[in-house]
């Protein structure tokens, strides 16, 4: 009878490898939307702090460090933890400290407080996205480019609206409007519990197939270590230079052309929404022409448009921030399923190397481009900063999908 049962959970397994379970999909993408929303407030904040409290960048770049570092530090550690011991609990709890950090961030009444909140929302951020990815890698069926392209996109339109939120919220309201922020966490907690459940039922089923299954784990070789840490450094350098718009590029536009906190601000979102279309297209592009050349074109590509524009005027620079925030981000859910066939099985210990790991090492960038604009002026900092997409041309020697699998075999 238990065998029976056991054949039928295989046969009926909502996670077969041809089956893509849509709205889950689509649910855990609004989450990380509003995670990444949540998590954008802080430096939508930078204006109206160093407006109102006098921060300097240095300051600033020591806020988004913190918030960035303790993501990124907790993050690897928690997917491989949860890559041996699964917690779809973790999913609403970590969404729990998100909405306490919020509220102490509008509510802080000091440098240290607000340190202090951020951390908050580091925890919550690097609770939540091993076990989402891990979610969005389950739910995808064997669509994994379209799923973590539809995943990753909810977190960057999240932080696409970092500008708005800016204009249309923490302008008018100042630091205690970002207690609105609250209801959305606690919005983003109910809306965990249910796939919490999910997930849970999931794992049951899992557990179940790799009884039926006899395959081994593929041992990971040499070749394929160095691949991987070269991937980690191309998005570090990718998320350094895209520290350094989102961070800072509004201070420039302010000096440069006298532009309004929200004027400034509407740029910075020409940027990020226009990565955010960038990282949905991203994975069908890979599709067609290929993981590897998606993440060396999208930085080969991006180079010679960010080295014009600390030179050009209001207009151009429209122009060409959407361009490079299109470019440079089609790159970004390619590299986490990139990054996932180097290391198959273990997704919760990938994501949090490529998503958490990488991007808290582009915050060690928050603070050098802080200190560095506090000395040299933030547009010649900003005219440095340009160049690091040339970097990019490392890609080359990233192996191709076939030379992966080819790889894997030797190793076997």
């Amino acid at each position: 009878m238990n065998a029976q049962l056991q054949n039928a959970s295989v046969q009926q397994s909502p996670i077969e490898k041809s089956r893509t379970v849509y709205h889950i999909l689509f649910i855990i993408g609004l989450v990380h939307l509003l995670n990444d929303t949540i998590q954008a407030v802080v430096p939508a904040m930078f204006p109206i702090l160093a407006k109102s409290l006098g921060f300097n960048f240095t300051q600033l770049g020591m806020i988004a460090f913190a918030v960035n570092m303790t993501a990124s530090l907790m993050q690897p550690v928690v997917g491989v933890f949860s890559d041996k011991h699964p917690m779809p609990k973790l999913l609403p709890i970590g969404l729990s400290f998100s909405l306490v950090g919020m509220l102490g961030l509008a509510l802080a009444p000091s440098y240290g407080v607000i340190l202090l909140s951020v951390m908050l929302l580091g925890i919550g951020s690097a609770t939540f996205h091993p076990e989402a990815s891990k979610v969005a890698h389950m739910a995808s069926g064997n669509r994994k480019g379209f799923g973590q392209s539809v995943f990753q996109v909810g977190g960057n339109a999240g932080q696409s609206l970092a500008p708005l939120i800016t204009a249309l919220v923490l302008v008018p309201l100042g630091q205690k409007g970002a207690i609105w922020f609250t209801f959305v966490a606690f919005l983003a907690v109910l809306i965990l519990i249910y796939i919490s459940k999910w997930y849970g039922k999931q794992l049951l089923v899992e557990q179940t197939l790799k009884k039926h299954d006899s395959k081994k784990a593929v041992p990971v070789g040499k070749a394929i270590k160095i691949a991987f840490l070269l991937l980690v450094f191309l998005v570090f350098v990718r998320q350094f230079y895209h520290a350094a718009i989102t961070n800072y590029f509004a201070f420039h536009l302010i000096d440069k052309f006298g532009l309004g906190i929200d004027e400034a601000q509407f740029y910075i979102f020409l940027f990020l929404a226009a990565g955010a279309v960038g990282t949905f297209l991203g994975g069908p592009i890979a599709d067609k022409i290929g993981m590897k050349n998606v993440l060396f074109y999208s930085m080969a590509l991006a180079a010679p448009l960010c080295i014009m524009l600390p030179y050009a005027g209001k207009v151009f620079s429209m122009v060409l921030l959407t361009a490079i925030g299109f470019i440079l981000l089609c790159s970004f859910s390619v590299s986490v399923v990139y990054a996932h066939q180097l290391l198959p099985g273990k997704v919760g210990m990938v994501s949090g190397m490529i998503i958490g790991l990488s991007f808290g090492l582009g915050a060690i960038g928050s603070i050098a481009l802080g200190w560095l604009g506090d000395q040299i002026g933030i547009s010649t900092t900003l005219l440095y900063a340009s160049f690091l997409p040339l970097i990019g041309v490392l890609t080359a020697w990233l192996p191709n999908e076939k030379k992966i699998k080819e790889l894997h075999q030797e190793n076997k």
